[in-house]
């Protein structure tokens, strides 16, 4: 376990360490929540206008799946593990490079941001018509900016992020199977 937690030490610091002023604002904004809600919305007048009643469903499962994600994250895991985030951890104090955003919670396993946005993208991805296809790309583009800002803006290992991703790919596909399942999404 220390071999693995060194070399994802060492990938956080190279990866980290690729900062630039161009790509500063534009990693700290990917980060942001509030900055993607145009993003969401958008995604919420597509689910209308193809579900039109079923809708409903849609976003209540939309709803179900970032609960499952961010509450599995930040609660279950991150309480349960209790491992420090790279700009928590005191000797990697000098050697990183944080964003504007600051330091973030005191424990980062796992990244609540990628699980969320790995979560939504897989099931908007399985969910969509191939019409779509178009935004299932933009979708994926946006799951792994997210997931790389969190590395860059110094508050996650890789291995955060990465497990996040499984996290959220699988609660997608679950809630994706659940709700074809439902009997009043098929109505």
């Amino acid at each position: 376990m220390k071999e693995i937690n060194n070399l994802d030490t060492q990938l956080f610091l190279y990866l980290n360490g690729k900062h630039n002023a161009f790509f500063d604002p534009i990693m700290y904004w990917a980060s942001d929540k509030l900055f993607w809600l145009p993003f969401y919305i958008f995604i919420v007048v597509i689910i209308i206008r193809e579900y039109k009643k079923r809708s409903f469903y849609v976003l209540l499962a939309i709803g179900l799946l970032i609960t499952l994600c961010d509450q599995t994250a930040s609660n279950l895991i991150k309480n349960t593990v209790k491992r420090l985030r790279p700009s928590h951890e005191p000797s990697l104090q000098k050697l990183i490079h944080l964003s504007q955003a600051g330091k973030g919670g005191e424990y980062g396993f796992i990244s609540s941001h990628s699980a969320n946005a790995f979560g939504l993208a897989t099931f908007l991805i399985l969910l969509l018509p191939k019409k779509y296809n178009w935004l299932k790309i933009l979708l994926v583009l946006w799951a792994v900016l997210v997931a790389y800002s969190r590395i860059y803006n110094g508050v996650h290992y890789p291995t955060d992020v990465f497990v996040a991703m499984l996290l959220g790919i699988f609660y997608g596909f679950l809630v994706k199977y659940l709700l074809v399942k439902t009997k009043s999404f098929k109505e």
